[in-house]
C-alpha cells in the first residue's frame, strides 16, 4: 500500500506515472537513472506508487529527464511553458537583432528555469548577446557554462559552439578554437549534415589560418569546397570565399585574396545582410593596403561604413583600425595617429591581436615622424599582445624594435630581435 499522501505531491500513483513516461520518453532505464540515494529498486517502487520520493529526489530525476521537479511531483507545467515561450520569443528577438528585447527576455527566462536544458538555452543566449556587444570575456563564460549545463546543445545549436569559438579566438586563444571546431566540425560530419560541416570546415580554417597552419586549412578549404559543390546557397559560397581570401591574405598574395574578397563582396550583397556586407568591406580594404592600394581601400571602407548600423563596439574599433591603416598608408600620419590610438584603447583585452596591430602600426608612424621613445613603447606594448598568438604581425612588431635598435647604434639588440622576427 502507498504510504500517506506528502504534501509535496498530488498523488504517488500519478507521481510514478510520470516519472516512468518521462524515463520512457528520454530512453532511459531505471538502473541508469539511478544515483546514490536512490537506487533502481526504489525508482521501481516509486513508479509503482509505492513510495514518495523527496522534492529534492524528484528535482535530481526531473534535471536527468530534461523535466522539472514540480512538474513529477504535482504535474504542474505552467512556468515551464512561460520559460519555453520566453526562450522561443527571446531566439526570434535575436534573429531580428532585436537586442534589447532579447536580452530581457534571455534574463527572465533564466530566472525562471528549472530544468538545466532551458538554462542552458538562456545562457547561451546571453553569450551571444555578450559576444555580439563585444564583450567576448563575457561570451565566454556564459556560453561555457550552457554547454556545462547541457552539452547537448551544440548539436541542437551550433551557433552556440560557433559564437563560443570565435570568442576564444577574439581573446587569442586560437588553440581552443581550433579544438572546439574540430570537435563540432567531426560531430556534424558523422550526424551527415552537409550545412554544418561546410559551417564548421570554414570556421576551422579560420583558426587554422591565425595560427598559422596553412597546409591544414588548405586542406580543409578542398573539403569544403566539395561540400559546396553545387550549393546555390549565397551565404554558404560567401563563408568560403571569406576563408579563402584571409588564405590567400595571409601568404603574401594579395591578388588572388582581393579576387576572393570582391567575390565575397558580391555575394553577401545579394542576401541583404547590411552587417556580413560591412564586414565584407572590411575584409576587402584590408587585403587592398596590403596590395598597395590605400585610395581604393579607403572608399571601399567609406562604402561599407553606413552599413555598420548594428556592430558592437568592439566591430565598430576593428573597422576603424582599417581606416587608419589606409590614412597611415597615404601618408596622412597625425590623423591615421589619432585613429589608431583611440581604437587601440577600444580594442584592448577583448582583442588583443587587433589591438596589437594598432600599437605596430603607431610604431610605424611614430619612427616615421622621428619619435623613437614613443615608437619603442608602442612595439614593447604590441609584442606583449601579439606573443599569445604568433603570426606576422608579431614579426612586424620585431622588426621595428630592430630598426630602432640600429638607429641607437645597439647592433646585438638588432641582431636578436630579427631573430625573434625570423622565428
Amino acid at each position: 500500500m502507498p504510504r500517506q499522501k506528502s504534501a509535496h505531491v498530488d498523488d504517488p500513483r500519478a507521481v510514478g506515472a510520470r516519472l516512468r513516461a518521462a524515463r520512457e520518453k528520454a530512453g532511459v532505464s531505471q538502473r541508469k537513472l539511478s544515483f546514490a540515494g536512490c537506487s533502481p529498486g526504489y525508482i521501481s517502487r516509486i513508479e509503482a506508487g509505492e513510495r514518495i520520493a523527496s522534492l529534492q529526489v524528484l528535482r535530481e530525476l526531473g534535471r536527468r529527464l530534461g523535466v522539472t521537479g514540480d512538474y513529477l511531483a504535482t504535474g504542474a507545467e505552467s512556468m515551464e511553458l512561460e520559460t519555453e515561450a520566453k526562450l522561443t520569443e527571446a531566439e526570434a528577438a535575436l534573429l531580428l537583432d532585436e537586442t534589447e528585447t532579447a536580452l530581457r527576455l534571455y534574463e527572465g527566462a533564466l530566472e525562471d528555469a528549472t530544468a538545466p536544458p532551458d538554462q542552458a538555452r538562456a545562457l547561451a543566449g546571453l553569450g551571444k548577446l555578450a559576444f555580439r556587444a563585444g564583450d567576448p570575456q563575457r561570451a565566454i563564460e556564459r556560453l561555457e557554462e550552457a554547454l556545462r549545463l547541457f552539452s547537448g546543445l551544440a548539436s541542437e545549436d551550433p551557433a552556440v559552439p560557433d559564437s563560443l569559438g570565435r570568442a576564444y579566438a577574439t581573446v587569442g586563444n586560437v588553440d581552443a578554437a581550433a579544438e572546439l571546431f574540430a570537435r563540432c566540425l567531426t560531430a556534424a560530419e558523422l550526424r551527415d549534415d552537409r550545412m554544418e560541416s561546410v559551417r564548421f570546415a570554414v570556421l576551422l580554417g579560420h583558426a587554422l589560418v591565425d595560427r598559422g597552419d596553412f597546409a591544414q586549412a588548405g586542406e580543409l578549404l578542398g573539403r569544403a569546397l566539395e561540400l559546396t559543390e553545387g550549393s546555390h546557397d549565397p551565404v554558404l559560397r560567401a563563408r568560403l570565399y571569406w576563408l579563402q581570401s584571409r588564405f590567400y591574405a595571409e601568404q603574401d598574395e594579395p591578388k588572388a585574396a582581393a579576387r576572393y574578397a570582391r567575390k565575397t563582396l558580391a555575394l553577401v550583397e545579394l542576401t541583404e545582410h547590411a552587417l556580413y556586407a560591412a564586414r565584407a568591406h572590411q575584409l576587402l580594404a584590408h587585403v587592398e593596403i596590403d596590395r598597395g592600394r590605400a585610395g581604393d581601400a579607403l572608399e571601399i571602407l567609406a562604402a561599407g561604413r553606413r552599413l555598420l548600423g548594428e556592430a558592437s563596439p568592439l566591430e565598430q574599433a576593428q573597422y576603424a583600425l582599417e581606416e587608419a591603416r589606409a590614412l597611415t598608408a597615404l601618408g596622412h600620419l597625425e590623423e591615421g595617429a589619432r585613429l589608431a590610438m583611440t581604437v587601440s584603447g577600444k580594442l584592448g583585452e577583448a582583442s588583443p591581436e587587433d589591438a596589437g596591430r594598432a600599437y605596430t602600426l603607431l610604431g610605424e608612424i611614430f619612427t616615421t615622424t622621428g619619435e623613437p621613445d614613443r615608437a619603442r613603447e608602442v612595439y614593447e606594448l604590441a609584442v606583449e599582445l601579439l606573443a599569445r598568438n604568433p603570426n606576422r604581425y608579431l614579426s612586424r612588431a620585431y622588426t621595428g624594435l630592430a630598426e630602432l635598435a640600429e638607429r641607437r647604434g645597439d647592433a646585438a639588440e638588432a641582431t636578436s630581435l630579427r631573430a625573434r622576427a625570423s622565428a
